[in-house]
């Protein structure tokens, strides 16, 4: 297994989930509800800032590996998954939303692996449906995790659930297009 400054900042996004599911279970008198929110808030911002660098990292000082490859989508995943069943648990996303993106997840990651069995792992690589759900993921989470209102006017609450909303149509979307990128492949190999 390599290891590297991107392979390392990835780790690092993988050590930021239990820290910033801990932070809403601390006691109300280590840390307020609005410095909670803050404080995981900040955590996943910093974890999406390391998912960008970390990539940008391993093209430009030519360390990209197979191993950085696997892990970077894994921590992203990961870490979107945990943010959700924590905004569940807290009522601050729906149900469907957490099982829509959780559920592609798992059905992309699978098929994957299936079409990476039959030698057809081209087919449903990532495409830029896909960095597109993961962005407006990335960019949701933080208003629904902050859940205050800013400036005066700007109610992260509800812009953090407009924009989840977003994200989970572009989430299905992105699942139908692999889903249609590997069916000619499946069509013709199926017991």
């Amino acid at each position: 297994m390599p290891f590297n400054l991107p392979i390392a900042l990835t780790w690092l996004r993988v050590a930021v989930i239990p820290l910033m599911v801990a932070i809403f279970y601390l006691p109300n008198t280590w840390l307020t509800p609005f410095e909670q929110n803050l404080f995981a808030t900040i955590l996943f911002v910093f974890a999406a800032v390391t998912d960008w660098l970390d990539g940008f990292l391993a093209r430009r000082m030519k360390q990209e590996s197979a191993f950085g490859q696997f892990l970077d989508p894994v921590a992203d995943k990961l870490i979107v998954a945990a943010a959700l069943l924590v905004l569940l648990n807290m009522d601050r996303v729906q149900v469907w939303v957490a099982l829509v993106i959780i559920g592609r997840e798992i059905t992309i990651s699978a098929l994957r692996e299936w079409m990476a069995l039959l030698g057809a792992g081209k087919s449903v690589a990532v495409n830029m449906i896909g960095k597109l759900k993961t962005t407006a993921q990335l960019v949701a989470i933080p208003f629904l995790l902050l859940n205050d209102t800013l400036f005066g006017w700007l109610d992260c609450a509800r812009v953090g659930t407009w924009l989840i909303w977003g994200a989970s149509f572009l989430t299905l979307w992105s699942m139908f297009y692999y889903l249609q990128k590997a069916l000619p492949q499946l069509a013709g190999k199926v017991d």
